[in-house]
């Protein structure tokens, strides 16, 4: 049996009495039968957040005016800043590798077996180590190296590569270049980083060799929105892994790598399932 077609809300406002009985009138009086609903107050910031999931096979409001009428009928009354996806859209993904491979073989690997329900239609590098990988999976690449003299006109060309294919999503899957802010400006929100945590503690290089020096007893994975702040932009997903006394750099090595490529995928199923909502610079994550 197919699923059935709906409509995802994500939406934040002010708290205030009776802002859920509004949504879900809305959907109830035209004929959505929900199938997700949950709700968050942050008490101290007096500010509410939702995600509401319902069927669209009796909807009785067109597709094409959804936006509108909720807007009119709900959003406009209630502050709202909101978003509605659906999900039969395919969100269109692009992926960003400079030479580390295991966090992009971790995501080809969920593409190909059909585990998220994306295109991926792009890989940008800056080194050829993996063009046969791309070429393998069907997916184009482009090499497109970066120096300080043409970081400018390599960003327009990536820029131009994205709107060709109509991308929607970045992922940086240890894509070890940092971004202008004229190039995050065009994808507010959109592009998804991963790093190790031990910043600010352990910065530079070298950080697990600083880690193991000092005897580390867990070591971290964060996935987060990139701003022009660098990394520093709202947290999506973080996970830690425990250290041993016994483990030695390469081991510190092997786990990090392993917990950064299931932080960034969990960080990536939780953006295409739109269940991110960013509020000043945090994330509220509806798992």
């Amino acid at each position: 049996m197919n699923k059935q077609t709906t409509a995802i809300l994500l939406a934040e406002c002010p708290d205030q009495p009776g802002i859920i009985a509004k949504v879900t009138q809305f959907l109830s009086e035209n004929h959505g039968n929900i199938v997700d609903l949950e709700q968050h107050v942050d008490t101290a910031d007096k500010h509410f957040f939702m995600r509401v999931e319902w069927q669209l096979d009796h909807f009785s409001i067109r597709r094409e005016r959804i936006h509108q009428a909720f807007y009119e009928q709900v959003g406009s009354t209630l502050k709202m800043n909101w978003h509605i996806a659906f999900s039969d859209v395919k969100p269109r993904l692009a992926l960003f590798v400079s030479q580390h491979g295991h966090c992009l073989f971790d995501i080809l690997s969920r593409y190909q077996s059909g585990e998220w329900h994306v295109d991926i239609p792009l890989i940008i590098s800056n080194h050829k180590n993996y063009q046969a990988l791309a070429e393998e999976a069907g997916i184009e690449f482009h090499h497109l190296p970066i120096t300080a003299e043409n970081k400018q006109q390599q960003e327009q060309t990536q820029l131009a590569l994205l709107a060709e294919h109509q991308i929607d999503t970045i992922v940086l899957a240890r894509y070890m270049q940092i971004l202008s802010a004229d190039f995050i400006d065009h994808y507010p929100h959109q592009i998804i980083n991963i790093h190790h945590s031990f910043l600010p503690a352990f910065p530079g290089a070298k950080p697990y060799h600083s880690a193991h020096e000092r005897g580390v007893k867990i070591i971290g994975a964060t996935s987060h929105y990139v701003t022009t702040e660098l990394d520093a932009g709202p947290i999506i997903e973080q996970d830690i892994v425990r250290i041993r006394h016994n483990d030695n750099i390469e081991d510190l090595k092997r786990k990090g790598r392993d917990n950064e490529k299931i932080v960034l995928s969990r960080a990536i199923r939780h953006h295409l399932q739109h269940e991110v909502l960013v509020y000043k610079n945090r994330c509220i994550v509806f798992d």
